[in-house]
Parts: structure tokens; sequence; C-alpha cells
């Protein structure tokens, strides 16, 4: 059934200007139900989307450009109801594809994200030798390799409708993050006050950050943690 194996090819090509175009807004990680109607999904999805722009300033070459949509519980949530409204689904159907879509933010952390790089091959982040590696990253210093990195090869109405800033200029991806790394502890600790994608290469590097409001943040009073500045990209 299309309605709940094609859930997360997701986000339609926001442009870039539009996800920049304002300060990105705190997120909050906390669960629990939503009251969202299918026209909310284009505020939630510009909520968990972020866009990073890497450019030798004394060439001005666009070296490497990344937006990406963080899978989050609020985001899921609204995405449902959007896919449900489009494809006239049932309360049944809907709520089987909220479940399953909702669980997985327990499983693992999600990213759908569309690059852009100068020489085209370098767009490969599967590469034995990839031009950009990509890792996990959150304000207490964490960092973590992705568990996977699935090309969509081919989006479809799912990923344009969806995911807007996808092109056929950029190459997208599904890139999954295990919740709990090696050293036994979260990826994304419950006090961060932020995190993000981290791009590194040969190039330059850069980040893509979610700043966590309040309430994303509300074991951080009681762990005593000092805020660390959200990183800047470095040429």
């Amino acid at each position: 059934m299309r309605v709940l194996s094609s859930l997360w090819p997701w986000l339609v090509p926001l442009t870039a200007c539009a996800v920049i175009a304002c300060a990105s807004p705190k997120v909050q990680l906390n669960e629990g139900p939503r009251e969202y109607v299918g026209t909310d999904y284009e505020d939630v999805l510009k909520r968990w989307t972020r866009t990073a722009q890497l450019t030798k300033v004394d060439e001005m070459d666009n070296v490497f450009t990344a937006t990406a949509t963080y899978e989050s519980w609020d985001f899921r949530w609204a995405y449902v109801v959007r896919y449900a409204d489009d494809y006239r689904l049932t309360i049944d159907q809907r709520q089987v594809l909220l479940e399953r879509a909702l669980s997985q933010t327990r499983e693992a952390h999600q990213f759908y994200l569309a690059v852009y790089a100068q020489h085209y091959e370098w767009n490969d982040l599967k590469a034995k030798e990839p031009a950009w590696i990509v890792r996990l990253i959150d304000d207490e210093g964490t960092e973590t390799a992705p568990t996977e990195i699935k090309s969509v090869k081919k989006p479809g109405a799912i990923e344009f409708t969806y995911f807007p800033y996808t092109n056929p200029w950029r190459s997208s991806f599904r890139i999954t993050f295990p919740r709990i790394g090696s050293h036994g502890r979260a990826t994304i600790s419950p006090s961060a006050r932020w995190f993000g994608l981290r791009f590194a290469g040969a190039q330059g590097n850069d980040e893509l950050i979610w700043e966590v409001g309040a309430e994303g943040a509300r074991h951080v009073a009681s762990a005593g943690a000092a805020a660390h500045p959200a990183p800047r990209s470095r040429l």
C-alpha cells in the first residue's frame, strides 16, 4: 500500500531563500498530541528545516549547499495530517500511519536532506571517499556517525510536494542516526541547547543547527549544563 510505504520520502522544495529569509525558530523535542490541520504543514516544515551554504569568499564560489529537515515527533504529526488530507485516508488508515511514524522517532534520529555541490560527483555522500562526511552533533560535544545514508535516486511527487527544496540539480538522501551511541549515551543529549548536522571535507565545513527552546531543554537547569555557542562555518 503506497500510503504506508511512501511515508518518509517527504519534503517538497521549500526554496532555500524561503528557509533563510527569516531567523530560524527554536524547536521543542517534547512528545504528546498535536492539534494540526493539513494547512499547518508548511509552517511546521519551515520550523524543522535548515539550510547552510558554504562559499569561498575569495572566489565567490558556492562550494556546497545543504538543506535538511529533522523528522521529529512534531514534524511527523503534521506530515501525517497533511498526507492523510491529500490522499483522503480513512480515520483508521490515518491512525495506523501516525502510530508507525511516531514510533520511528523512538528508534532513531532521521533527516531528509538535499545537497548541491560545485562538482556533481561531490554530491554523493555515499561515495567510497566522499567529498563531505556528515555527523550528528550537539552542544555537549557529542558527535555521531550515521548508521545509514539512503539515496533517493528518483524523487517523485511525494518528495517534490512535501519537501519543496528537492529539485533536479540536487541529490536527495535520508540519513539515520542511532538514538544511543556506542558510548551508551544519547546522541542528542536531553539537556542539549542545540543539535545539528555537520558537513566536513577538504573544501571546508559547515553546520545546520536546530536551537532547542525552553520546553525541549527542560533538563538543562537541573543538570547545570553551561551553554556552548552554536558553531560557525569554517573555510
